[in-house]
């Protein structure tokens, strides 16, 4: 009978173990909000340029000559495709080449010679070439459109599908990233989700709680800046579930062999000393 207790007594400890999981409060996410409720959102910091930032600048005189003293050559990028026939067709796509502000966060912009844009937003990158433009007496009234080229933010840790993800628009969130990157399992801490920034020079660690919607959206980290990286720490069941070398041998698969082979050498002992 001791024997059977024991044996009953490790079932059910496995079955408690495999079947365990995160608790609603600790999975669900902006829990403090309720519907209706207004909540002030952290102020959106304007994306600043950085050296080894690309950006396409176009401008627009109404004039061609002048439009293409101004603007770099057009690159053409070839595309083949096999359609259903077997026919091989050519095609492609064509884009302004970028400029790339140097290690001192300079660009070299045709005719105005070397510019000084890091710490500048791309409104005032657009801003300060037509105003050159027009007190060097080189166009009336040109437009100016700046787009970023290569800004990207990194996600790691316990998400779906861990990468580097571009920034399209200006205010690109952290919820943005966490999407592009599948969510978080089942696995992450969402109380505890750190933001790598480099700020001067510095890199600065911030914290953010997706079960809190209050403190998401007060967060300076709310809007990602280029190069950000968002790690999404494991909770405690994923690090109990883990060997020391990595590898997740502790997983449910693992328990239920084990409560077999428990079944089967406690039947074995059973028949033994009937």
């Amino acid at each position: 009978m001791k024997i059977k207790s024991l044996y009953l007594a490790g079932a059910m400890a496995a079955v408690i173990m495999t079947t365990s999981c995160s608790s609603k409060k600790q999975i669900t996410y902006f829990q403090d909000l309720k519907p209706g409720q207004e909540s002030v959102i952290a102020n959106l910091s304007p994306i600043k340029l950085q050296p080894n930032d690309k950006v396409s600048i176009v401008v627009s005189t109404g004039d061609s000559r002048l439009n293409s003293l101004f603007n770099l050559p057009v690159a053409r990028t070839n595309i083949s495709q096999e359609n259903t026939n077997g026919k091989v067709s050519s095609g492609g796509s064509e884009s302004t080449s970028p400029y790339t502000l140097d290690s001192q966060g300079d660009i070299n912009f045709p005719v105005l010679g070397k510019l000084h844009v890091a710490g500048m937003t791309r409104e005032e990158l657009a801003e300060y070439i037509r105003r050159e433009l027009i007190s060097r007496d080189l166009a009336k009234n040109p437009i100016v459109t700046v787009e970023y080229l290569n800004l990207s933010v990194t996600v790691l840790g316990e998400v779906g599908h861990p990468g580097r993800f571009a920034i399209d628009r200006e205010d690109y969130t952290i919820l943005d990233a966490l999407s592009a990157a599948g969510d978080l399992t089942i696995f992450g801490q969402r109380d505890n989700i750190r933001v790598l920034r480099e700020e001067n020079g510095v890199q600065r660690v911030y914290d953010v709680n997706l079960n809190s919607g209050l403190n998401l959206t007060q967060s300076p980290v709310y809007y990602l800046q280029q190069n950000d990286v968002i790690y999404v720490e494991p909770n405690g069941t994923k690090a109990r579930q883990s060997t020391p070398n990595g590898n997740s041998a502790l997983t449910p698969s693992f328990w239920i062999s084990i409560a077999s082979f428990a079944a089967s050498i406690t039947t074995v002992i059973i028949s033994v000393t009937k």
